[in-house]
């Protein structure tokens, strides 16, 4: 438990870190001006199969941090989020599909997205249902701000026909 807690605390300590950053970065004069220049908008398509919890908040995190970052520089992110591998078993309510050394991760990426599923510029978040049958998981458990999509690839698919970049972190 001791070992828990500390590993709490050195994750909670690096995020905070991670995010000073980049305040740090635009009081130094850093930003994406000249990549962003005569931009409105970006569309992004995200393609999330991390299953190890600390990885996949972690890309959560810096997904978030863009987010801002680009609304902070003037230009309107759409982003769309996408789940498949083994970080199904991440997002979804059934415990006993969990391992217990990953439940307490699982629960922040939960927060996380229910956070993110209201923030400005994520259009949508989605789960793959052939990630869902393959891990064993149901489409009924995976957590409520997430949409439960046929097959990610043609989601992935659809948004890269329809002009969104795709990022695999």
């Amino acid at each position: 438990m001791k070992k828990t807690v500390i590993r709490g605390l050195l994750f909670a300590a690096a995020v905070t870190a991670a995010m000073s950053f980049t305040g740090a970065a635009f009081a130094a004069g850093y930003d994406d001006q000249e990549a962003l220049a005569g931009l409105k908008e970006v569309k992004v398509a995200f393609d999330l199969t991390a299953g190890d919890p600390k990885a996949l908040l972690g890309r959560l995190n810096i997904i978030d941090e863009t987010r801002q970052s680009l609304i902070q520089q003037g230009v309107t992110p759409h982003f769309v989020l996408t789940f498949r591998g083994p970080a199904t078993r991440l997002i979804q309510t059934d415990q006993s599909k969990i391992k217990p050394e990953d439940r307490e991760g699982a629960a922040k990426i939960a927060a996380k997205l229910a956070e993110m599923r209201r923030a400005k510029g994520v259009d949508n978040l989605e789960q793959c249902a052939v990630a869902v049958r393959e891990q064993g998981t149901k489409p009924e458990d995976v957590v409520p701000s997430v949409k439960v999509v046929g097959n990610a690839w043609i989601s992935l698919m659809a948004y890269q026909a329809k002009g969104y970049a795709y990022i695999a972190p």
